[in-house]
């Protein structure tokens, strides 16, 4: 088996001598002060730190301000337009730079970016290909692991996929090392990220609970947070999943984008799946570990969107009570299928946000409410500030506790307060 962290000699030469066009930019960023500007999802950071190991094999140094940089990266995000106009502003404010940009931003809206300067564009497939010559993983909380680049889906209003092209999954060599070595390093919370974790193994043969059964024999006191996963891959692994959640190295903890509760916005979308298929999956889940956090993303406004589609949603959110749901306004997107549709104003948009956020919350209270004054197990994950940390229960609640404890300190805690996202314990 090849050790992940000992690149092939051949590969690094051909790389650094510039066998591989499409990644010149990247090569360019050598000897300099760098200073990265990120944007987006886990999976974008991720990159990012990536990023890092690459050009400091290069002979830069990461900056601490633009001010004294050589070179500005900046890692965009595309997936709404709201944050398009974020990056877009902020290479505006860079033109005069040195500047590249990578993330999913070029390969989809170039033209935008063109408009305004012309910078050199890093593809993230570079990144990946230049990192696993220099597989270093730095001290870093928590430690982020990509599993794979991606998706199966095909859905009518992302972007995404468009940006990132279809599912490649990692090795399973790859990602248990870098797992291992964060481990190492001291992370206590590993987050395992990918545009659809539970799609990993599809294209190889290989799946997600087998890859969670082998992590979760690596010795060392962490835990395992297991990012999105999508309903439609979520159901052919179920069982194996249910069994790799008994680890006490994985928090039971289940990110399933559901985006509608209506049947026919849902074929609209192209999901592949109904909004009985996720009650069903959700259920699964709650009957094997009733505790366990559910978090979902919901869009509104999507376009044809009733008044009715819309209860439904909200009806779905009150039926499933999701500890945790991310709201979106249906934003449209180049070269996407719903990007000549006709679309809402924005002030529906923002009022069925409303609506949808002030059912999240009586949701969230009336969830949090049954466990004021319960004594739970927890690990220090996080510092926040001097007198106060971060740690999280089995089930990946938040808890804040005003002490100063180390990474990986493992106890119980009496939660006192909640407020809405997390809540304040007491130690016992």
């Amino acid at each position: 088996m090849v050790n992940p962290a000992e690149p092939c000699v051949d590969q690094e030469e051909s790389f650094l001598n510039g066998t591989t066009r499409r990644c010149e930019a990247l090569r360019e960023i050598k000897n300099a002060r760098v200073y990265i500007r990120t944007f987006g999802c886990t999976y974008n950071h991720g990159d990012t730190r990536k990023l890092i190991e690459v050009i400091r094999h290069q002979g830069c140094t990461i900056a601490g301000s633009p001010g004294s940089a050589d070179i500005i990266v900046i890692n965009s995000c595309t997936v709404v337009e709201s944050t398009a106009r974020k990056v877009l502003r902020t290479i505006g404010t860079y033109r005069d730079s040195r500047l590249y940009i990578t993330g999913c931003m070029p390969s989809v809206e170039a033209d935008r970016i063109l408009a305004i300067c012309t910078p050199q564009f890093i593809p993230p497939g570079c990144i990946q290909e230049a990192y696993r010559l220099f597989p270093v993983v730095q001290k870093s909380v928590p430690g982020i692991v990509q599993v794979a680049q991606g998706c199966l889906g095909n859905c009518s209003y992302c972007i995404t996929k468009n940006a990132r092209g279809p599912l490649v999954s990692f090795s399973a060599d790859e990602i248990i090392h870098q797992v291992r070595e964060h481990v190492n390093l001291g992370a206590v919370e590993i987050q395992l990220t990918a545009q659809d974790i539970s799609a990993w193994g599809y294209d190889s043969g290989e799946s997600l609970p087998r890859l969670l059964e082998t992590i979760s024999r690596i010795e060392g006191e962490f835990r395992v947070r297991i990012g999105m996963m999508n309903p439609v891959t979520i159901r052919r692994i179920v069982p194996g999943l249910l069994r790799a959640f008994e680890s006490e190295k994985i928090f039971q903890f289940v990110h399933m984008p559901i985006q509608s509760g209506s049947d026919a916005v849902l074929k609209q979308m192209r999901r592949g799946y109904t909004s009985a298929d996720c009650v069903e999956l959700i259920n699964t889940f709650r009957d094997r570990f009733p505790d366990i956090t559910v978090m979902t993303d919901m869009i509104v406004g999507f376009p044809g969107e009733s008044e009715e589609d819309f209860f439904q949603s909200i009806d779905l959110v009150r039926q499933i009570r999701p500890n945790k749901v991310n709201i979106t306004r249906f934003s449209k997107r180049p070269g996407t299928e719903m990007s000549g549709v006709h679309d809402f104003t924005d002030y529906i948009k923002k009022k069925r946000s409303r609506m949808m956020n002030t059912c999240s919350e009586e949701v969230y209270h009336s969830l949090n409410a049954t466990w004021i004054g319960k004594k739970v197990p927890f690990i220090v994950t996080e510092k926040i500030r001097e007198g106060s940390v971060v740690a999280r229960t089995p089930t990946y609640q938040d808890v804040v506790l005003m002490e100063d404890l180390p990474l990986g300190t493992a106890g119980h805690a009496i939660l006192t307060e909640e407020r809405m996202y997390y809540f304040i314990g007491s130690r016992v």
